[in-house]
């Protein structure tokens, strides 16, 4: 069982950046990779990063690579999303989820054993 929890979401002009946290419970963080995701209002929840339990690969949507960076500290049982050049379009809850395994099924929300409660990200234009 593993519990999540985001944090550092708020509000953010345009152009701006914000860090995103997610901190697990118990014992066994690296053996669970890790995603972000999003959903904007009216919108299906949708895939923005993932990474592997080691740290050491990662994937990002097309939306925001470049832009966004998902890093990981397992000695903190934490991953980030570093998120620059903040967009309107970026306005969402930010949920982060855990699962035991890093394939191309990280893309997909049902993949996801384990998903936080989420963060408001709202960027102004």
């Amino acid at each position: 069982q593993v519990q999540l929890v985001e944090s550092g979401g708020g509000l953010v002009q345009a152009g701006g950046s914000l860090r995103l946290s997610c901190a697990a419970s118990g014992r066994t963080f690296s053996s669970y990779a890790m995603g972000w995701f999003r959903q904007a209002p009216g919108k299906e929840r949708e895939f923005v990063a993932a990474i592997r339990q080691s740290g050491g690969s990662t994937i990002y949507a097309g939306s925001v690579k470049g832009r966004f960076t998902i890093s990981r500290d397992n000695a903190k049982n934490t991953v980030y999303l570093q998120m620059n050049s903040l967009k309107p379009e970026d306005t969402a809850v930010y949920y982060c989820a855990a699962r035991r395994v890093y394939n191309g099924d990280s893309y997909y929300t049902s993949a996801y054993d384990y998903w936080g409660q989420g963060t408001q990200v709202t960027v102004s234009s």
